[in-house]
């Protein structure tokens, strides 16, 4: 039997990184926060409208701004100060909570105000994201690298479990309702703001890089000439786009569970705990060696698990199976950081891990539109069983097509210069990390 130290996630970057440990404190924080908002503002434009696609376009209006932004965000994120563009625009989101709270405690009831906060969160969030994603090579030296990710995963897991339980107890209390949900997140910021303020200066290894479409087409021709970071990326939207069927979950709980709300909750809650689970037992996971072909396999596991969702025969196996996907997302999702942040040099990082940005927030909202639009020409089972299996399909043809993929094995590389990993003093480079998931109270990317 392997020692339970073994299994449970690595907390040595909170142990010799003060810099980690300052910000993956606020990070967390700052991410109950931002769980917090979401709840709010859904619960805020349904009882305004009481229209389902009122709240269907709370997705459009998030969706749209960060897919647009990204990719040229990425260049900014290579040309300048990484440190100041996190700063300026974590301050940019807190305002925009502190906004939101300001409409909730006036009373407005503006629909249009709710979408255009949105909208400006959302854009400020994709600006904020690939630049803080670009910290954790500069905070840790690459043998933490793995446990610094599966560390923020950790803390996103806990935000998608504790934050919309925390946000319905205080909307119930009349006292405090979805207005104290923003005052609360606003002021989560302080936290974040707190930790990316103590950090010293970071600019790319290229500081020479100029922010625009050639910069971003240099980083698009990166990706589709390394096989390793073309596989990740295909391995991710065939996850996405193929095995999240999470709009038939509605469907699928009336037909086979009478359609009682209690258990649509339990769908969800099923794939947070396994994903919980699965980060605080990621141990294992930061020592595995072939990082391609175990995102592969881990892949192939999370559709597999949605097939067989789809046919479940009882709420238990419904509910397992659930979990077993919410684990390999997990695995997933520490693997595809842990090859994209070693596969990227320093001066095209932003522009790649915008591209990775891109990706999970773009995948995630065509797979619930691929899954209910198949839902609705056939049915809601054979659209999460076909689904299921195209990915499992999808893993064996990016195995045999881009074996470099498979064969991968992490080789971080080396401090951009005058950078020294996993210091905290002056003179060391800016020590940051992605918050788990999401920047700071931003909407966390579909992953």
């Amino acid at each position: 039997m392997p020692r339970l130290s073994s299994l449970l996630t690595d907390i040595s970057p909170l142990r010799e990184s003060p810099a980690y440990r300052r910000l993956w404190a606020g990070s967390t924080l700052s991410a109950v926060g931002s769980a917090l908002t979401m709840f709010a503002v859904t619960l805020q434009v349904y009882r305004l409208t009481h229209s389902p696609l009122a709240v269907g376009l709370i997705g459009l209006a998030q969706m749209v701004p960060l897919l647009l932004i990204g990719l040229l965000a990425g260049s900014l994120a290579d040309a300048v100060d990484r440190r100041r563009l996190v700063l300026v625009t974590t301050i940019g989101l807190a305002a925009m909570s502190v906004a939101l709270a300001a409409q909730a405690f006036a009373g407005l009831r503006q629909l249009w105000l709710l979408y255009a906060i949105t909208v400006v969160q959302a854009s400020l969030s994709a600006v904020n994201q690939p630049a803080r994603r670009t910290f954790i090579p500069a905070l840790l030296p690459p043998r933490l690298l793995p446990a610094g990710l599966a560390l923020n995963r950790v803390t996103f897991q806990v935000m998608m479990i504790a934050g919309p339980a925390l946000a319905g107890l205080i909307t119930a209390v009349p006292a405090l309702g979805l207005r104290f949900c923003y005052l609360i997140d606003a002021v989560s910021f302080t936290a974040a703001i707190y930790g990316v303020a103590r950090l010293p200066v970071l600019r790319a290894a290229d500081s020479l890089t100029r922010p625009g479409l050639r910069a971003v087409a240099e980083g698009v021709s990166f990706i589709r000439r390394t096989p390793v970071l073309a596989g990740a990326f295909l391995a991710d939207l065939s996850a996405t786009v193929f095995g999240l069927p999470s709009s038939l979950f509605p469907a699928i709980n009336a037909e086979r569970f009478g359609g009682d709300p209690r258990t649509l909750g339990l769908f969800a809650t099923a794939v947070g705990v396994g994903g919980l689970a699965s980060a605080v037992l990621s141990g294992p996971v930061s020592r595995v060696s072939r990082q391609g072909l175990a995102m592969l396999v881990a892949v192939a596991v999370w559709g597999g698990a949605f097939a067989g969702f789809a046919v479940a025969p009882g709420l238990a196996l419904t509910l397992a199976l659930l979990a077993v996907a919410g684990c390999a997302d997990t695995v997933t999702v520490v693997l595809r950081g842990i090859i994209v942040q070693t596969a990227a040099p320093d001066r095209l990082r932003g522009r790649i891990t915008a591209a990775d940005f891109v990706v999970g927030a773009g995948g995630g909202q065509l797979g619930n539109l691929e899954a209910g639009a198949l839902g609705s020409l056939t049915t809601p089972v054979i659209s999460a069983l076909a689904g299921g299996l195209v990915t499992i399909a999808a893993v064996v043809i990016i195995g045999v097509r881009l074996p470099a993929f498979s064969r991968f094995r992490a080789q971080p590389h080396p401090a951009a210069p005058g950078t020294e990993p996993g210091t905290d003093g002056p003179g060391a480079a800016e020590h940051g990390t992605a918050e788990p998931g999401a920047a700071a109270d931003a909407t966390p990317a579909a992953t």
